[in-house]
């Protein structure tokens, strides 16, 4: 009995060893999933590494009550990180992800070759369609023309129909974070779809309203959570019973800097739905997120901004201007330059 999507998650498991990965004969290829992970995604991927060549070792892990740092006192941080310390290639499935735990920040500090691919919460439907059918050529064109224009933009606004109103400023000298879905080179790597940065954070003053998901703690919401923010720091948070849940969630780590904005990024993933997977939610086409809490190097070089755990919220149909020329309006691209690339990503 052939399963569900059973050959659309091989195809997909393929496209993600041979091209994005590039995965070559003898290379070892570490495979990360916790017990909320979906085993199907674990199989299909480590299938493909094997008939590609490559010595794929799957580690399961117990799964935290936490992400980031928070997870470490449930980890084998140990033995964990020997492993990755000596991979060529790593895709991490965990659902409690180890993205920014002490394994994680060791092995791409100390392992330059290791080839690092975010696909946290990833489950085969997921994969099938953000991974197995993507047109990733233009995707890379019409992202990459993204980055180009907002990395001239010096002064930044954000709104959406739920209440975001925030303002900032960026600093030329900080990356800007591609994310094509590519793991063919060293470093850390995440899904097509997004474009990330940090901006000045004294600058981050204004409005910042959630009204797709936040995670953790709480993942879809029902409810829209506002936070009031000025030189980059929480000073306020309104809404019902999940934004009292989320400001004890920030308040449970007794870290200062677990109040303060870490990053913003666009969402363009031409199949990206808004599920509760923080992973697709933040490429959801037309939507901003909004990263709280530690922040890396790669974001915000040379040490990043130290803090107990990470949250990840999303503002759907989101009105974008870099300076004064707006590229978004309620979600939708309306700069010039970008309308055919987005009407051949069927986002018209």
């Amino acid at each position: 009995m052939v399963g569900r999507y059973e050959y659309e998650l091989g195809k997909a498991a393929d496209i993600l060893v041979r091209e994005l990965f590039k995965l070559k004969p003898d290379e070892t290829f570490i495979i990360t999933a916790d017990t909320e992970s979906d085993p199907r995604v674990v199989d299909a991927t480590a299938r493909a590494a094997f008939s590609a060549g490559a010595k794929p070792m799957v580690i399961w892990l117990a799964s935290p009550l936490g992400v980031g740092k928070a997870a470490d006192p449930m980890l084998p941080i140990k033995p964990l990180t020997a492993a990755l310390k000596e991979a060529d290639a790593w895709v991490e499935f965990n659902n409690q992800w180890l993205l920014y735990s002490t394994p994680w920040d060791i092995a791409m500090e100390e392992n330059k070759k290791l080839r690092y691919l975010c696909l946290v919460g990833m489950d085969a439907d997921m994969m099938i369609r953000c991974i197995g059918r993507v047109d990733f050529p233009t995707l890379k064109e019409f992202q990459t023309k993204v980055v180009e224009l907002t990395r001239k933009a010096k002064k930044m606004r954000i709104t959406t129909p739920a209440g975001t109103d925030v303002s900032f400023e960026n600093d030329p000298s900080r990356p800007i974070l591609l994310e094509v879905g590519y793991a063919d080179t060293p470093g850390a790597h995440f899904m097509s779809g997004q474009i990330g940065w940090s901006p000045i954070f004294e600058t981050i003053n204004g409005v910042i309203v959630f009204d797709g998901s936040l995670s953790p703690p709480i993942g879809l919401l029902k409810e829209p959570v506002k936070l009031h923010v000025k030189e980059s720091k929480i000073v306020k948070i309104e809404g019902g019973k999940e934004a009292v849940e989320f400001e004890a969630w920030l308040n449970s780590f007794n870290d200062p800097n677990m109040f303060y904005m870490a990053h913003v990024c666009y969402g363009f993933h031409p199949n990206a739905k808004l599920t509760g997977a923080i992973l697709e939610d933040e490429r959801v086409w037309g939507c901003t997120e909004w990263g709280i809490g530690n922040v890396g190097p790669m974001l915000a070089p040379p040490k990043g901004r130290p803090a107990k755990s990470h949250t990840d919220g999303i503002c759907l149909n989101s009105s974008v201007w870099l300076d004064n020329v707006q590229l978004l309006d309620k979600g939708k691209v309306v700069h010039p330059e970008l309308i055919e690339l987005a009407k051949k990503l069927g986002k018209a």
